[in-house]
């Protein structure tokens, strides 16, 4: 792995971090087109980088983090289920699940799937997006909706699922409007991604030398300034589409990739 993979794989994290099509999933699939060996740094990396784009969500949500304290203690309780998973589940995620491109394609596609099903079913739940970042006040998430949040955020540990799509589509189910739950979903990502990306580093801060922590602040930097960037895009999408085109481009790529797996073995 050298600089050019970590600004190539920190462009892709910074564009798909907040979109309903995983980034985990697409640093995966690319790091197989790009050649490069899955080491237990390549997976580190992939995980650490994700801190970069969601300092993007700190940067532009400041004002709230520091006004709204009962916003804060709602994205803590969600925070909770997918700590108490996340700590249980951590070593089979890592050891099993994250690099396999096959568990990355289905995930993909079932996911679409499932998007397009939520969409066309529950189109009572589409009202449409009207936020400005930095906005003061709290969001109208109850407290026991956050936990639901939380346990559905859990199930994005399986690389592709999407924690993004995860939280929202499950924030909407459990009766979050659309406006609050793609907020409360940016803020979420802070303390998980934070978890995450320390709880790795700490089991493997043994194998990382001077050459991985350029490679780390490379790839970190590069996703923070695209996060920004693409962060501003997807709301401004969503305030005129929904997220079937999305679950079109899952399915697109998933199927791609099975194509590619079954018959070269990337």
């Amino acid at each position: 792995m050298n600089i050019i993979h970590a600004i190539i794989l920190g462009i892709i994290e910074g564009v798909t971090e907040f979109l309903p099509i995983s980034s985990t999933g697409h640093m995966i699939l690319a790091s197989k087109l790009l050649g490069l060996q899955e080491t237990d740094f390549l997976k580190t990396f992939e995980i650490f980088i994700q801190l970069g784009a969601i300092l993007s969500v700190v940067v532009l949500y400041f004002k709230r983090l520091i006004t709204s304290k009962d916003t804060i203690k709602k994205v803590i309780v969600a925070f909770i289920p997918t700590a108490i998973l996340g700590l249980a589940l951590h070593g089979v995620v890592k050891k099993y699940l994250l690099g396999s491109s096959w568990v990355v394609s289905i995930s993909s596609i079932v996911g679409g799937i499932l998007i397009i099903w939520f969409e066309k079913r529950n189109a009572k739940y589409q009202s449409r997006l009207n936020i400005q970042h930095g906005l003061n006040g709290d969001l109208n998430v109850g407290y026991t909706q956050a936990v639901k949040v939380g346990f559905y955020q859990a199930i994005a540990m399986v690389p592709g699922v999407s924690r993004s799509a995860a939280t929202i589509i499950g924030g909407q189910i459990s009766g979050v409007s659309r406006s609050d739950i793609v907020e409360f979903s940016f803020l979420l990502a802070i303390p998980t991604m934070l978890a995450a990306s320390f709880l790795d580093l700490y089991k493997g801060v043994g194998e990382i030398g001077h050459n991985e922590i350029v490679l780390l602040a490379t790839g970190f930097i590069t996703a923070f300034i695209v996060a920004i960037l693409a962060i501003k895009g997807f709301i401004s999408y969503i305030q005129k589409h929904n997220f079937i085109g999305f679950a079109y481009y899952r399915i697109i790529v998933g199927v791609l990739f099975l194509i590619l797996l079954s018959a070269f073995g990337l």
